[in-house]
């Protein structure tokens, strides 16, 4: 691939190479998005990064020589590559790396035309307006308002936008005015390559806590098949609840034949009592 780079000017080279470096010294590759994200709060998310990854902003093209010359998998990163993608570097596992961006970011104002990445709702409730015409721009808004005890208050509890769609510009500045904020802002990752393998963020997007639980369920699930259908393990929780459900089951059985033997005579003869009992009653 060398022959779509060998005439690059020297400063483009540098950086092709700086690139290929970091790829070589770091278990993770990725691309990461950073779309909206003013300059201060850029630089202090890579700040806040430094110690476990290293964000770089790279013109597309470069990044491109790069990736082609190192060939393999990181031609599949390349696909991902877009006008608002920086990269990262980073050592671990990229479902750890997903997590801490993600508990990276803030919120901020939507603006006209932007897509929002989930629901936004509005509570129903008093407001901190005075009337005016905030009750029409709220209703524009489709927020059904009125007025109540001298304050705006919003009658019922409004998806104002939903998920996927574009928020226009009546719905952005009222928003705004409830202080209401559901744009993320932070670095969204893109796709990342670790070991030879992309992993992209529906992948990586684990809850916890859903997993655990799922294992704990699958865990229990495993061992009541493994002791009701009597399969030999070397699990000594399930050889112990084997042989207990064995012995209550002879002991059972012993009751019902009966079979007058040590340690079920007397279950017989209680149960032969009970039985005397009931039909004297």
């Amino acid at each position: 691939m060398a022959i779509y780079t060998h005439h690059l000017p020297a400063w483009k080279r540098e950086q092709v190479e700086h690139i290929k470096e970091l790829s070589a010294k770091y278990e993770l590759v990725g691309l990461v998005d950073v779309y909206g994200i003013p300059a201060k709060q850029f630089q202090q998310i890579r700040r806040n990064l430094h110690d476990n990854a290293v964000v770089k902003v790279a013109r597309n093209t470069l990044v491109e020589h790069a990736f082609n010359e190192l060939g393999a998998h990181f031609l599949d990163l390349n696909a991902k590559v877009n006008e608002h993608s920086a990269l990262i570097f980073a050592n671990g596992n990229p479902f750890k790396l997903f997590k801490s961006l993600e508990q990276t970011k803030t919120k901020r104002s939507a603006k006209a035309g932007e897509i929002t990445p989930e629901d936004i709702v509005v509570a129903a409730g008093p407001t901190s307006f005075k009337p005016g015409p905030i009750v029409g721009e709220l209703q524009q808004a489709g927020i059904p308002a009125a007025i109540d005890g001298g304050k705006v208050k919003i009658k019922e509890t409004k998806t104002v936008v939903k998920a996927g769609q574009a928020i226009n510009k009546k719905q952005a500045d009222i928003l705004v005015k409830l202080d209401i904020k559901p744009m993320p802002v932070g670095l969204s990752l893109l796709a990342v390559c670790y070991e030879g393998d992309i992993y992209m963020p529906d992948v990586l997007a684990v809850d916890d806590e859903a997993y655990k639980a799922k294992i704990t369920l699958s865990a229990q699930q495993a061992f009541n098949l493994a002791v009701n259908a009597a399969i030999p393990t070397s699990c000594p929780a399930v050889t112990e609840a084997q042989i207990g459900k064995a012995v209550r089951e002879a002991r059972n059985l012993g009751v019902e034949a009966p079979v007058y033997e040590k340690g079920v005579i007397e279950m017989i003869i209680s149960k032969a009592y009970r039985q005397a009992n009931a039909l004297k009653a």
